[in-house]
């Protein structure tokens, strides 16, 4: 006798992965989800596309190559901001680290003219200890970030001052331009230097146990410590990585035009915040990428460039600007939270 089988039964488990598969890929809502998981890239296209159109130099190689310079600096900077921000911190001190940084590279390259090597351990130890005192601030006497690095903030600006006697240090011998200028295969060792950041910084948090132990502190302090991780030990580390960061920044920025002055960097760290939250980063930690970074690093510096060769007025410049981040955190938020 022949037996007809049942129909299945809406719901259950013979349809249920059919069901978990999501829309169809390239159908309507396959292209909205897309969109919306990639909503940042998205809004880099349309700012480039813009551009493209609106200036004929914007394009260029060699246009590309101004930008990616311009972004070096700031992207070591941004970088260190992102690991201290993943904890739940801020770092406010960079741009001043990078003023006292640069005028002591500064000043050792002008005292040891036939050393200038020394002028690039300098600067990156003075950021080393910035760093630290912010991290052991914060890890061990537990004063909140905002307050322990507005503090040095002032005090590294102060010092930028100091070593240079309130004018900016000059008359620094020509070798003292090669950490900035010397090219390796046509690519400027900034650039060299910010690339193999990225993608360093970028394997080392999502592929190794210490990038695991700053997600897990900025996302709950309290769970980390109980699972084991020594809370106060990450947060140290990730204010000594964006010390040093900052230094490599700051030498960098003197070397390009071989000169100290103590106001360098100066609302550097602003931009950097901004590249960091842009990217997708929350201020109250526990998420964000490297990657996510890099991208809004690379739109604030396209919209610097890009206003530039439109000339447009620099009043004008931080308005657009202003209303562009929000409008690009809004468009990341809303992206969230219709994320599946």
């Amino acid at each position: 006798m022949k037996t007809t089988k049942p129909a299945p039964v809406a719901g259950s488990a013979s349809v249920a992965p059919a069901a978990a598969l999501g829309p169809a890929r390239f159908s309507g809502p396959w292209f909205r989800q897309l969109l919306i998981d990639n909503a940042m890239v998205v809004v880099m296209i349309l700012v480039i596309m813009f551009f493209l159109y609106r200036s004929a130099r914007f394009g260029t190689p060699e246009n590309l190559a101004t930008i990616l310079v311009a972004a070096a600096p700031f992207a070591l900077i941004a970088l260190g901001q992102t690991l201290v921000i993943l904890t739940g911190g801020i770092d406010l001190s960079v741009g001043s680290v990078i003023a006292a940084s640069a005028m002591a590279g500064a000043l050792t390259a002008k005292s040891f003219p036939d050393q200038v090597w020394l002028a690039l351990i300098v600067a990156v130890l003075v950021g080393l200890l910035a760093g630290l005192i912010n991290g052991m601030v914060v890890a061990y006497m537990k004063v909140p970030p905002f307050i322990a690095t507005l503090g040095m903030m002032t005090l590294a600006s102060g010092m930028a001052y100091v070593i240079g006697n309130g004018a900016p240090i000059n008359g620094l011998p020509a070798a003292f331009g090669s950490f900035a200028n010397t090219e390796i295969l046509g690519v400027k060792i900034p650039v060299i230097l910010m690339i193999v950041s990225i993608v360093g910084l970028a394997i080392i948090m999502k592929r190794t146990a210490y990038g695991m132990r700053v997600y897990a502190v900025g996302g709950n302090r309290l769970a980390a410590e109980i699972a084991g991780v020594n809370s106060s030990r990450i947060l140290l580390s990730v204010y000594a990585i964006s010390g040093v960061l900052a230094g490599l920044s700051g030498i960098m920025i003197a070397s390009r035009v071989i000169s100290g002055a103590p106001n360098l960097g100066s609302g550097y760290e602003l931009d950097a915040i901004a590249a960091v939250v842009i990217g997708g980063a929350s201020l109250m930690g526990g998420r964000g990428s490297i990657w996510g970074t890099a991208l809004g690093l690379l739109l604030i510096q396209t919209l610097n460039n890009g206003f530039d060769l439109l000339v447009v007025p620099a009043y004008w410049q931080n308005v657009i600007k202003g209303v562009l981040i929000v409008a690009a955190v809004a468009v990341d938020v809303w992206a969230s939270k219709h994320r599946k």
